[in-house]
């Protein structure tokens, strides 16, 4: 299907598939060869999948990072996508309880408590967030803050240390092509230091470094090493990852 017969089917903009396929959460199956989008039917099914999450609060940077995880599982996000909505349709039903009531207190019908007059309301962040990262999310990035916080002091800062050197290294060589010698010669050292913290496949590696674009908390700290580090990292891990499952 092209872009406009996507934007038509589904009810959104053609500005926001445009804008899916530029941050990288939505890319087409191909471009014809006049250069229009073409959308599979697996398109179909992630956008599915997107729309679901944005209905339930999610940020794109989020969905992102979710949806490229390599533990996502389509079966499991729609059984929580259901038990969201669920759990959603009930705090609706009781905030239109709560409306009810307040046209009747006011009506002088009924006589409300101040505590009655605010349930329903629940100004915490989205209690699913921290659901779908557990699922969803690196584990590895997990295990690897879990060892950290075993380790004494002295051992965090040698870690630290041998971190930012790594860093730095991929921060000098970011002018250089991902599939450079050199760019692969650093990410395999990035590689081989992750795995002494966790437990990295190369899949779980290429995700960890689409994760550093996709959320940008992982953005802002890498790219104090240099602007552009964490974008360029993502890269090489992805070539990186490609290249060695080949091998």
């Amino acid at each position: 299907m092209k872009v406009k017969e996507v934007s038509d089917l589904v009810g959104i903009s053609v500005r926001t598939l445009h804008h899916y396929d530029e941050i990288g959460l939505l890319k087409p199956e191909k471009l014809s060869e006049a250069g229009y989008r073409i959308y599979s039917e697996r398109n179909l099914e992630l956008l599915q999948q997107i729309l679901f999450f944005r209905e339930l609060g999610f940020p794109l940077n989020k969905i992102k990072a979710i949806i490229s995880s390599p533990s996502f599982n389509t079966e499991e996000a729609l059984l929580l996508h259901r038990k969201m909505l669920l759990d959603k349709r009930q705090h609706l039903d009781q905030m239109i309880r709560t409306i009810d009531r307040t046209i009747k207190h006011a009506r002088g019908e009924i006589q409300m408590t101040n505590e009655q007059k605010f349930e329903g309301f629940d100004f915490n962040s989205n209690p699913y967030e921290q659901e779908a990262r557990e699922r969803w999310g690196n584990e590895a990035v997990e295990e690897s803050k879990a060892k950290m916080g075993r380790m004494s002091k002295q051992e965090q800062e040698d870690m630290t240390k041998g971190m930012n050197a790594i860093y730095t290294k991929l921060a000098s060589l970011r002018s250089e092509r991902p599939d450079s010698d050199e760019a692969q010669a650093a990410i395999h050292e990035w590689f081989v230091f992750l795995n002494g913290m966790g437990s990295y496949s190369l899949e779980a590696f290429k995700g960890l470094g689409g994760m550093y674009v996709a959320d940008e908390r992982f953005t802002k700290n890498i790219d104090k090493f240099g602007e552009g580090l964490a974008l360029f990292m993502r890269d090489t891990m992805a070539f990186y990852a490609e290249k060695n499952e080949e091998a």
